[in-house]
């Protein structure tokens, strides 16, 4: 089976169920700052799974894109990637365990032939959150799987929230039996590797606030979530997902631009595959390589690849490694000239300083140590972001001072940590009346930009949102001078002193754009989208979550405006 084969095959059974298809979110989070990346196919729904209502009603489905940065370094096995691909499905307080259990089993079974024989699940054993699920365990051997197949576990089984706030709960998961050649055993160890998890029910009853607290959720969710990539490599009978239709292209690449075999270099060809194809969306996702954030992540991927592409002795490959990716994501439209444009960039960038830090890295290490700052030196002068220097270090069996290494960054350099643990503090995700209101800020201030700067065509390019200040990235190719800060400025506060009320409405898309609505991501939206109309003067789709009335936002006040990346300009305000 391929990669659209069995998009389209979940597609159509979960709309034969009475679910609305939902469209592919970005990669980076709209207004959600709990995470750096889009890391389950549930984040994008995050609201609605509070209790907001969906445009699309109470049962959907979608394939959603994801980037985990915990990830990275366990890439180069047969089943971990950076940036993949989940298929999911949702009820919005409609149907719960029984329902949603059943689906799963009948699309496995029925629609893609699956034997039951070959299936196994794990259940939430209960802890001081939740007793143990003695409902799905029912559920599942009403279907077939034997007691035998069927775990409790507390772990693995009590799922999210994505960040530090927002919904989560117990989940059953399925496994499949992955050995073409090995009978499958009677009894289900979840240990045992050969058991590949294929996706699991989430039975989201809970919200997590940010004191740590599981508050129940007014309306019971599920979220199912499953990575597609694994489910065509067990269809396919295989247990190496590279050998997969969304894969094989771009390893056939590697492997003629090294003159390499794949079985003799599986690592290293996985690992540059891997994060070019991560590179690639995230780039076309509106993130170019720099020292922080997504864009550490970003340049971070890109240069991990080029030292893997080393040691295979390939160079300048980056954008040949790209072009299959093209091909196999038609249905993106990825944006292949700026994704060349960037991977290039950075490629000569790095191969610049490349040879030389590897140098200093040999020479200082044969004392078997490389102090703080000698790691600061790779990172500030030869661009080796601190992960490549910790496996450097690894490989050669050797310690790195990390702690005087953070010690010389913070002297001269503010990295952000989050680029590395891949999370900020606060978000939209914990119903936070600050990020709320400056949620509502940013509408204000994106048409506060038109009339000031007076080009109706200006565009938002992302936001980032929490508790103590807003971030906004516009399109605009100059900095803006102090007279248009302060303009900008004013006319957003002139907007909160009207006390205008903020309206949220239903419509469909093409009746939204005809009313002018402007809208974030286009792309993203369904048929039937929300509408916020602050008086006459904004109109947006928008998910929310907004105040009622601009006087309820304070004073605001434009703490910085700067470069964000070519052509796209970025504000930082603050609410008093």
């Amino acid at each position: 089976m391929k990669r659209t084969e069995l998009i389209n095959n979940y597609i159509d059974f979960f709309k034969e169920k009475g679910h609305k298809e939902i469209k592919n979110s970005s990669l980076i989070p709209e207004n959600d700052p709990t995470v750096l990346f889009t890391t389950a196919g549930m984040q994008p729904l995050i609201p609605f799974l509070l209790g907001q209502k969906h445009p699309q009603g109470k049962k959907l489905v979608g394939i959603q894109r994801c980037l985990r940065t915990k990830d990275i370094e366990k890439v180069g096995d047969t089943y971990h990637h950076t940036m993949f691909e989940m298929i999911g499905n949702w009820s919005l307080g409609d149907y719960w365990k029984k329902e949603a259990i059943e689906m799963t089993f009948e699309f496995l079974t029925k629609k893609l032939n699956i034997p039951v024989e070959k299936l196994a699940a794990t259940c939430f054993r209960g802890d001081k959150r939740t007793g143990k699920d003695i409902e799905s365990e029912k559920v599942l051997l009403s279907l077939g799987i034997p007691k035998e197949k069927i775990a409790f576990l507390v772990k693995d089984n009590f799922w999210g929230p994505a960040g530090e706030t927002g919904p989560c709960g117990p989940n059953t998961e399925i496994f499949y039996w992955k050995p073409k050649d090995i009978s499958v055993p009677e009894k289900f160890d979840p240990e045992d590797e050969r058991w590949v998890e294929l996706g699991n029910n989430v039975l989201m009853e809970f919200n997590k606030n940010k004191e740590g607290k599981y508050e129940p959720l007014d309306k019971k969710n599920i979220d199912f979530g499953g990575g597609l990539e694994r489910f065509v490599c067990a269809l396919n009978n295989s247990t190496d997902n590279y050998e997969a239709d969304m894969w094989k292209p771009v390893i056939q690449q590697i492997e003629k631009l090294s003159n390499k075999k794949y079985e003799d270099n599986k690592k290293e060809m996985r690992i540059i595959a891997d994060h070019i194809k991560a590179a690639c969306f995230i780039i076309n996702d509106g993130i170019t390589p720099s020292n922080t954030e997504q864009g550490y992540v970003l340049r971070r991927l890109i240069r991990r690849a080029i030292r893997f592409g080393k040691k295979i002795e390939i160079e300048k490959f980056t954008k040949k490694i790209a072009e299959p990716i093209f091909k196999i994501y038609k249905d993106y439209n990825l944006n292949k000239e700026i994704i060349l444009e960037e991977l290039e960039k950075e490629e000569k960038k790095f191969n610049k300083t490349l040879e030389k830090g590897l140098k200093i890295f040999n020479k200082m290490s044969k004392n078997k140590k490389i102090d703080g700052k000698i790691a600061f030196l790779l990172f500030q002068s030869y661009g080796f972001p601190i992960e490549i220097t910790q496996e450097l270090a690894k490989e050669k069996r050797i310690a790195i001072n990390l702690e005087e290494y953070q010690r010389e960054l913070e002297k001269h350099q503010e990295l952000s940590r989050t680029a590395t643990i891949g999370k900020f503090k606060s978000g939209l995700a914990d119903n936070c009346e600050a990020t709320t209101r400056l949620h509502t800020a940013a509408h204000l201030l994106l048409q506060a930009i038109k009339e000031i700067l007076k080009k109706t065509e200006i565009t938002q390019k992302g936001s980032n949102i929490n508790a103590e200040r807003l971030r906004f990235d516009f399109t605009f190719d100059r900095k803006l001078t102090e007279e248009e800060k302060q303009n900008i400025e004013n006319l957003v506060n002139k907007k909160i002193k009207e006390a205008i009320p903020i309206i949220r409405e239903e419509m469909p898309l093409e009746e939204a754009k005809k009313r002018g609505a402007c809208g974030t991501f286009e792309d993203k939206y369904g048929d039937k989208v929300s509408v916020y109309t602050i008086g006459n003067f904004s109109k947006e789709i928008c998910t929310g979550p907004h105040v009622n009335n601009t006087k309820e936002l304070g004073k605001f006040k434009i703490i910085k405006e700067e470069s964000s990346s070519s052509g796209v300009r970025r504000i930082k305000a603050i609410l008093n």
